[in-house]
């Protein structure tokens, strides 16, 4: 399974609520950019999930408009909820993007690499592409791609 990690791209800093913020013009062109790169490297049979939240819905539709809005990947939710959300580590399809949000999709990061939940960071509009795989019956994860919209 391929599991991709998309965290939304540059959005307003206030509105009504936190979840009817929505993308800047910079954040759109960043969303763009990430789903231009993406639909080259990806198959047409891929799932996206996003959060509820105007930002993360915007920024899929970057990529066009087959994506589910999930309510496990909400503001707030754990890493836990994004991995049970993609079917983590059997998949619900060959290929999951989650679009999603900070710290939620740093601490899945750390711990799809580590084992462990951390802080880490992950830019707006930035990938983290994950690959589960199973070698001599153990399970292992490969880190095959991180991408930030600035390096496009």
């Amino acid at each position: 399974m391929n599991l991709i990690l998309w965290r939304h791209a540059e959005a307003e800093d206030q509105a009504s609520s936190d979840l009817a913020r929505q993308l800047t013009p910079r954040g759109r062109k960043q969303a763009q950019g990430i789903a231009k790169w993406l639909k080259s490297r990806i198959d047409d049979d891929a799932v996206l999930l996003a959060s509820p939240a105007t930002r993360t819905i915007q920024t899929a539709e970057a990529f066009g408009d087959r994506y589910s809005v999930i309510d496990a990947l909400a503001p707030g939710n754990g890493a836990q909820a994004v991995l049970d959300a993609a079917g983590w580590p059997d998949g619900i399809a060959e290929t999951v993007v989650v679009i999603g949000h900070q710290p939620t999709l740093g601490r899945v990061a750390a711990l799809l690499v580590t084992g462990h939940e951390a802080e880490w960071s992950i830019k707006k509009s930035g990938i983290w592409w994950f690959q589960g795989r199973t070698r001599g019956g153990d399970g292992h994860v490969v880190l095959r791609a991180v991408i930030n919209p600035d390096l496009l």
